[in-house]
Formats: C-alpha cells, structure tokens, sequence
C-alpha cells in the first residue's frame, strides 16, 4: 500500500482514546463524504482496537451494545440518518483470505458507510485499499504508540481534519 502521509500520537490513557474518536466523529460528520472511508486497526491482541471502534461508533450517535464481532465477523451499525452506516469486521478467525470472498464482503465494502475492519492482514489481498490506517503500540507504562497513515485521498483529508488534535506530530 502506499502511504501518502503519516501522524504520530500518543495516548496516556483510555480517555485520550475517547476524546480522539471524538474528533474523528466530529472530522466525519463534517465531511460526510468521509462515512464511506475504510480505516484498518492494527495491533497485537489487546492494543486497543476494539475499544477505539467502540469510542468511536459511541462518538457518531450508536446507542446500546456495541458487541466485538470477534465470532460473527460482521457487526452493523445504524447512525444518525445523514451518517448513514457502520460495519466493524473482525477477520482474526480467518484461516483464509478467501474467506472475505465467500462471506459476501466484497458487496458490504462496495456499499455506502464506514468501514472499520481489526486483523485486516488476515483478508490480505482481499480488502480495498484502506484511506487510513491505525497503528496501536502497546508501551511498557500501557500507554499507546499510535500510528495513523493515509493511503487515499480521503485519508489525507481526514487526517488534515485531525490535524487540530494536539499532540498529532507528522
């Protein structure tokens, strides 16, 4: 993939962690155009990756559970009217890339919404081009390394709409 630009964060805590999927929302929300971008989580097993989709679906309006789809794969969320929707894919139990195929995903990624996909090395070759990429590194204190990494346009744009977040370095 290519990466057209890059930002460095770091997170003390899980509340830098809700207040950055605040912006992120609030980033969306002004650009709606952005509710279709597909962004991939990226860590080791409790880096975090749920726990920011969570903050995150929080941040655009869902209510109730937010189950992880861990077992189910898929998980589809209904946000306000002009969002539109949200998809959060758990490919950690694929054996096989080809199983995004046999699933039916290639239609979910081709439809309108956001695209929120953990374990997506697990779908290698499968899954479209990500327009961003989050990188969760766990430190020895548990706070976050974080790595955000645009590979579209629409990444670019989101991550210029991050810019005011204080800490982003480039």
């Amino acid at each position: 993939m290519r990466i057209l630009e890059t930002r460095l964060l770091q997170w003390p805590d899980e509340a830098a962690t809700q207040a950055f999927c605040e912006q992120m929302a609030g980033a969306l929300r002004r650009q709606p155009a952005l509710m279709n971008a597909s962004i991939e989580l990226h860590g080791s097993l409790g880096a975090g990756k749920t726990s920011l989709v969570r903050h995150l679906l929080r941040a655009l309006g869902v209510e109730g559970r937010i189950k992880s789809p861990s077992y189910a794969v898929m998980e589809s969320y209904e946000l306000a009217a002009e969002l539109g929707c949200a998809s959060h894919f758990d490919f950690y139990r694929f054996n096989d890339p080809r199983e995004w195929e046999d699933a039916g995903f290639r239609d979910v990624f081709a439809a309108p919404g956001l695209k929120l996909s953990e374990w997506p090395e697990k779908a290698t070759g499968m899954l479209p081009t990500p327009d961003l990429q989050i990188w969760l590194d766990v430190n020895e204190d548990d706070s976050r390394a974080v790595r955000l990494q645009a590979g579209s346009e629409s990444g670019q744009v989101l991550l210029k709409a991050l810019d005011q977040i204080e800490g982003v370095r480039s």
